[in-house]
Formats: C-alpha cells, structure tokens, sequence
C-alpha cells in the first residue's frame, strides 16, 4: 500500500469522477465543483452531500492533500506571529507551493513507526463518525461504494477496518511525534467534521486535550478550516 497515495485518493486527488460512477454523493449537485478533492474522495462518501458541498471549494477543493498542509503552515504561522484568530490571513491556493518539511504529511513517520498519512486518514474516518449520524444502513452503502472507487486490495481493507473500529482518541493523539504533526491530526479531523453538535465539539475537545495543542493554536486551525469551508 502506498500511504501517501492513500491519503491523495481519500481526499480525492487521484479519483476524480469515480464518486459519480460509483453511484455515490458526487451528483449533478455538485457539479460546481468539477471534480474537486473533497468531492471526488472516500471523504465525500463520510460526510455526504451538505458537508461535501460546504469542504469542496477553495484550497481544500483544489490541493487535495497538499491543503492539508497548507492550511496547518499558515494556522501555524499566524498562532506564532501572536495574530488574532478571528483576523488571521487564511490560507490561498498560492500557499500550496510553500513547501515546508515540518507540514509534509509524508516528512516523517508517526511516533510508532507507523507512516503519518495513514493517521491523518484514520483522523478523518473517526472524526466523521463522531457525531453517529452512521447508522447500519449507512455502514453497509459505505462498504459497497468504497469497494467501487478502485483502492487497492490494502487500502480498501485499512479503510474498511478504521470504519470498523472504535476511534481510540489516545492512540490517535500518540501518533504525533510533533507539535506540527499534532496540528495536522486536528485539522485532518477538523475538516470532516462540523461541530454544530455536543457530540462532536466535545470529540474535538477531547482530541485537542490529548494531542496537548495550545488552545490559541486551535483557534487558528478552527479559523483556516472554517474560511476553507465558506
């Protein structure tokens, strides 16, 4: 399995369209997004079409996994600077070509060896099912489309089995090796989910608290999710 590869096609880099020919979310809806990343990933499959549409558009829609990155750099930057959240610069398509080693997902393996673009994959998957909203019949469409959209037999299996399982928040916030890695946990998570309920602000919180992040520098990840997402 290529890690790296994994993520890109989570996020729909590499699989632009196949959400349409798998009979999933990516409908005429959502045509405005013309293959978008958020759009055209496992991701969509998560969070359905109103999230879809609300990640799809700006860095997130165009940098797939690059976006990734670049928005933890900029929240990064701003929360070192001493800036406001609320005001910060947000990220742009431009800052997708700043390359910085610390915000490559692929820079360096998480803390037990294992490689980072896998966390960031099982961070989103159990963000986007800390709300419950999938049920059993949900559970089972997901399989079947996620067996449609052309993973190789590892990776169809690693993300069957994080669908699977319970999200474990320590070992999800252990795999950090970093400061910078632990920002990108939380945003990864940030951006499949939408905290606009108990169960998901206190995941979010809970999350934050064991990857030990600085609550200023939350506040900035929110800020470049949230301007990402509008």
């Amino acid at each position: 399995m290529n890690p790296n590869k994994l993520l890109e096609q989570f996020l729909g880099g590499d699989l632009k369209g196949k959400l349409g020919q798998a009979g999933s979310f990516a409908n005429q809806n959502l045509g405005g997004f013309a293959g978008g990343a958020a759009a055209g990933g496992v991701l969509a499959l998560l969070l359905g079409n109103k999230k879809v549409r609300k990640m799809a558009g700006g860095v997130v829609g165009y940098g797939g996994a690059a976006a990734l990155g670049a928005l933890a750099l900029k929240a990064y930057q701003n929360w070192q600077q001493g800036r406001p959240a609320s005001s910060a610069p947000v990220a742009t398509q431009g800052d997708l070509q700043v390359a910085d080693q610390r915000f490559r997902p692929d820079a360096m393996p998480a803390a037990g060896g294992e490689p980072f673009p896998l966390v960031l994959v099982r961070a989103m998957i159990g963000a986007a099912k800390a709300d419950g909203h999938i049920d059993a019949e949900e559970h089972k469409q997901l399989f079947e489309r996620v067996g449609q959209l052309g993973l190789d037999a590892e990776a169809k299996a690693y993300v069957f089995d994080a669908l699977s399982k319970p999200v474990d928040l320590n070992t999800l916030a252990g795999a950090a090796q970093t400061e910078e890695q632990a920002a990108e946990i939380y945003l990864a998570s940030r951006l499949a989910i939408d905290p606009d309920q108990p169960a998901e602000k206190s995941y979010l919180e809970a999350l934050a608290h064991r990857l030990k992040l600085p609550a200023e520098l939350v506040a900035h990840l929110d800020r470049q999710v949230e301007a990402a997402a509008s």
